[in-house]
C-alpha cells in the first residue's frame, strides 16, 4: 500500500463494505468489559444510519480498508448539537497508512459543510492508543461514563475581515466570550493586522493603557478598569524557544488574566491545554484594490466546547 488514503462519502449502496470494515476492525482489538457493541451491527442497522446520515469510506490503491458512520447528535451533559462519528474503523492490515486520519479530516470538512460547528467520537478509557489519536486531533475529554469517554472539538471558523476597523471590532466581539485563564495564541504576516486585533480584545476587556506592539519589551500587563481580567500581551518572535518564554513566567499570572501571545504558534501551545489559535493572513491587492484579510479561528480544549466562539465571525 503505497498511495495516500482517499475518502468518499457514502450511502446505503455502501453497506456491504462498512459492515465489513466494522467487523474486521473492532475483531481485532482487545477484548473488552463491557464489550464492545460495534460487532453488534448488521446489514441493517448499518443500512439504515447509512441512509439516514451517511458515512464516509477509505481507500487505499482502490481497496476499502476505513470506513465511519455519521450522525447527528447532542454533547452528552452539554445539550449543545454536533456531529457524532461513529464506528471509526481502519482494517488492521491498513493501520499506519493514514487512513483513520484521512477519515478524520474528511468527516470535519463534512460536518462544516452541513453546518456543524462541532464534532464528537466516543472512545474507551482501555483503549490509551486511540484516546491519544483524538487527542492529537485536538479532541478532549468533556463527558465520561465509566470506561467510555466522549471526546469533542470545536471547529474552526474563519472570515475575511475587510478594514483594521473590522479588525478591531472583531477583537472586541472575540473578549466577549474570554474570561480569566484564557490563552488566545496569534499568528500571521508581519502587518496582518494581530496587533490591531489585540487592540479590539483589549477595548472589549476594558483594560488600561494604549495596546502596541509589545516587541522591545517582549511582554505588557495591561490591568482592568472595571473589575475583569488583566491583559497579558506577548511577543513571541524574538525569543529563541520555549525555555525563553518559559522565563518569562507566565504561568503566575496565566490564571488571572486572558494571556494573549503574538507570534505563539510552536512554543505557547505548552502553556494551556485550553486555547484559541488565531491565524491572520493576509493577501495583498492589485493596483487600486485594498489588501485582503482573513481570520481563522480554531478553538482547542474541552473548555470551548459549546461556547459557540462561532458567532464572533458571524
Amino acid at each position: 500500500m503505497s498511495a495516500e488514503p482517499q475518502v468518499t462519502e457514502v450511502g446505503r449502496e455502501a453497506t456491504d463494505e462498512v459492515v465489513r470494515i466494522i467487523h474486521a476492525a473492532f475483531a481485532a482489538r482487545p477484548t473488552l468489559d463491557p464489550p464492545a457493541t460495534a460487532l453488534d451491527e448488521t446489514a441493517e442497522s448499518v443500512a439504515d444510519a447509512l441512509e439516514e446520515h451517511g458515512g464516509l469510506v477509505a481507500t487505499l490503491d482502490g481497496r476499502p480498508v476505513g470506513a465511519l458512520l455519521l450522525a447527528p447528535a447532542t454533547v452528552p451533559d452539554l445539550d449543545v448539537e454536533s456531529l457524532v462519528l461513529r464506528r471509526v474503523s481502519v482494517l488492521p492490515e491498513a493501520q499506519q497508512h493514514g487512513v483513520a486520519r484521512a477519515l478524520r479530516a474528511a468527516a470535519e470538512e463534512l460536518a462544516l459543510e452541513r453546518g456543524f460547528r462541532r464534532v464528537h467520537v466516543t472512545a474507551r478509557l482501555e483503549l490509551p492508543a486511540t484516546v491519544a489519536f483524538w487527542a492529537r486531533g485536538g479532541y478532549r475529554e468533556v463527558t465520561r461514563e465509566g470506561t467510555t469517554l466522549t471526546l469533542a472539538r470545536e471547529l474552526p471558523v474563519e472570515s475575511d475581515v475587510a478594514t483594521a476597523e473590522a479588525m478591531q471590532s472583531l477583537g472586541e466581539r472575540l473578549a466577549g466570550r474570554l474570561r480569566a485563564g484564557d490563552l488566545v495564541i496569534l499568528t500571521g504576516d508581519l502587518g496582518a493586522g494581530k496587533t490591531t486585533l489585540t487592540q479590539g480584545i483589549g477595548a472589549g476587556l476594558g483594560v488600561r493603557g494604549g495596546i502596541t506592539s509589545p516587541t522591545f519589551v517582549i511582554s505588557r500587563i495591561h490591568p482592568s478598569l472595571v473589575g475583569g481580567p488583566a491583559l497579558v500581551h506577548v511577543d513571541a518572535y524574538r525569543l529563541g524557544g520555549l525555555a525563553e518564554l518559559d522565563d518569562l513566567d507566565l504561568d503566575i499570572s496565566l490564571e488571572d488574566s486572558v494571556t494573549v501571545v503574538e507570534w505563539g504558534a510552536g512554543m505557547a501551545e505548552s502553556l494551556a491545554e485550553d486555547r484559541l489559535e488565531v491565524v491572520v493572513s493576509r493577501s495583498l491587492g492589485g493596483a487600486g484594490s485594498a489588501d485582503r484579510r482573513t481570520v481563522r479561528i480554531s478553538a482547542v480544549g474541552a473548555r470551548w466546547v459549546g461556547s459557540d466562539v462561532a458567532d464572533v465571525v458571524a
